[in-house]
């Protein structure tokens, strides 16, 4: 079975959001038209408790963007974003939720970042989303939402290092970047462990 996985479509990572990803709210339509096309659709959730250690805020004296080590793991800090049961953590409005049949919280633990749907940041623990899969009898994954150059790109590379099929939907995604390339330099490192990449016209 081939799944549909949508990455953190979620209010704070669209325009106006604390952690704005541009032209975010773009993908939405291309998102909903593309659920139409798999009988398996799947989403992640940003889902961080209010004293996150990739929040600048919880630092004293760190600023937004910069690196610092958390629990011996490298940690961009971001602003405080996604936080469970606000409103920035939900899904954009527009985003059509009625065929997602399942959805896989990241980010929980205080001590460590989730960029992945299937993995915290050091491989530490997993979210159940490889579980999940494997018991509904997947064998390729396509991804779309956002961020390309981050959560997107994580999650397509330990989907194809975990032996699915994987695709990246490459209009269906837009990345943060932080530095002017790290989307397009993001693709290259998927394409270059053999994740597919594609547009929504041909799927």
């Amino acid at each position: 079975m081939h799944a549909l996985l949508l990455i953190d479509i979620q209010n704070d990572f669209m325009p106006g959001g604390a952690l704005a990803v541009k032209e975010g709210d773009q993908i939405i339509p291309v998102v909903n038209a593309l659920q139409e096309k798999f009988e398996l659709v799947i989403a992640t959730q940003d889902w961080h408790p209010q004293n996150h250690g990739s929040f600048a805020a919880n630092h004293a004296g760190k600023n937004i963007g910069e690196i610092i080590e958390l629990n011996g793991l490298p940690q961009i800090l971001w602003p405080v974003h996604c936080v469970q049961n606000s409103p920035g953590a939900a899904f954009h409005p527009g985003l059509n939720t009625k065929k997602i049949k399942h959805t896989i919280v990241k980010g929980t633990d205080p001590g460590i970042d989730s960029y992945s749907g299937f993995f915290d940041n050091g491989h530490k623990k997993a979210t159940g989303l490889e579980e999940y899969l494997k018991q509904k009898g997947v064998d390729s994954v396509s991804l779309c939402g956002l961020a390309t150059d981050y959560c997107v790109k994580f999650s397509a590379l330990d989907a194809a290092e975990l032996g699915f099929k994987t695709t990246l939907i490459r209009d269906a995604c837009r990345g943060v970047e932080l530095s002017p390339g790290d989307t397009e330099q993001a693709i290259c490192e998927m394409k270059a462990t053999g994740v597919q990449i594609t547009d929504s016209s041909v799927v």
